[in-house]
């Protein structure tokens, strides 16, 4: 079938991948304009636009895709339907009815949950066991439009925002096909979003990576794997700022038996006090428990273990980080 495809970052291109790949005409690959990225501020195409010249088809760039233009021009390719994932604009309804199928989007969250920009992130920094894709019939809302087809995916231990993302592009594109070809078929049903178990998030800042030490080791460790590789997890040592890559977490009990701490120090220390430094390892106090410092990376140096961090910088116990 015919399909025009909306998407601008590397998640997207695993759904334009698996459309080509099934064998569909792509008449038209719409992204977002190119924009100045690194410190050179040189401009930069959008992935989705690299990975469809790389396969010769045609890209279209609109700034505002409500505008009466891009609504005519978007007309003028009667495409069976349009692909939607991850495009960074919300689509009037004047294109969101031009396609025989509708719009259908590619959505990395188990819909209703996770409404909003930054689904994968949040299932990681919230703990989820579960995450996954849905594919739905988009509508004028945020994502709130009819659900077509859903995929489970477990979240491993040591998920991180990197990691969910990569594989959730994956199923995402195989699923996408699925369903376009279920529509076109009529063997794929509209089911509706139940408004009640419905929840929104916002987008990911990098304000969102200070590390706060009156917050759990928890909810810390699952902050750094959340925002790994961006925008990182961070606090501050000395007045620079140190990035924790990966960390782990230990009781008051586990600590004191490990370091030879009495458990009433611990108790007695303040949220960020580094309370021992191992072979490998930073502990910090949080609240109610330790996290273990395994990867970290100071201002302007490389990413490292831990170990090979210590053997250049000496940290004090009782410094306190933040």
């Amino acid at each position: 079938m015919k399909v025009v495809f909306m998407g601008t970052p590397d998640f997207a291109v695993s759904t334009l991948e698996a459309i080509y790949e099934a064998g569909h005409e792509i008449v038209l690959v719409v992204t977002q304009p190119d924009k100045p990225r690194g410190r050179g501020k040189e401009m930069q195409f959008p992935d989705v636009k690299v990975w469809a010249l790389e396969h010769d088809l045609p890209v279209y760039q609109p700034v505002k895709i409500k505008e009466e233009e891009a609504i005519e021009y978007l007309r003028g390719y009667e495409a069976d339907v349009f692909v939607v994932a991850a495009f960074g604009q919300i689509l009037p309804k004047a294109i969101l009815d031009m396609p025989r199928l509708g719009c259908v989007n590619v959505h990395a969250s188990l819909l209703p949950k996770y409404r909003g920009a930054a689904p994968i992130q949040w299932a990681v920094i919230n703990g989820d066991k579960f995450s996954g894709v849905t594919t739905m019939q988009m509508g004028v809302g945020l994502d709130d439009g009819d659900m077509l087809l859903k995929e489970e995916v477990e979240l491993a231990a040591d998920e991180t925002g990197g990691s969910l993302f990569d594989r959730l592009a994956i199923v995402g594109g195989k699923l996408c096909v699925k369903t376009i070809e279920g529509l076109d078929a009529g063997t794929v049903n509209a089911i509706s979003q139940n408004e009640d178990e419905a929840t929104h998030v916002g987008m990911i800042k990098k304000s969102m990576g200070a590390m706060d030490f009156e917050k759990t080791a928890v909810e810390l460790e699952r902050l750094i794997r959340g925002l790994n590789p961006w925008p990182s997890a961070y606090t501050r040592l000395n007045g620079k700022t140190l990035k924790v890559w990966k960390a782990a977490v230990s009781s008051y009990e586990d600590m004191a038996d490990v370091a030879g701490i009495e458990i009433a120090d611990i108790e007695g220390s303040n949220p960020g006090e580094v309370i021992w430094t191992g072979k490998d390892t930073i502990a910090v106090k949080c609240n109610g428990d330790i996290l273990l410092m395994q990867e970290v990376q100071l201002e302007g140096k490389k990413r490292m273990a831990v170990g090979d961090f210590l053997r250049g910088h000496g940290i004090e116990i009782h410094t306190v980080l933040g």
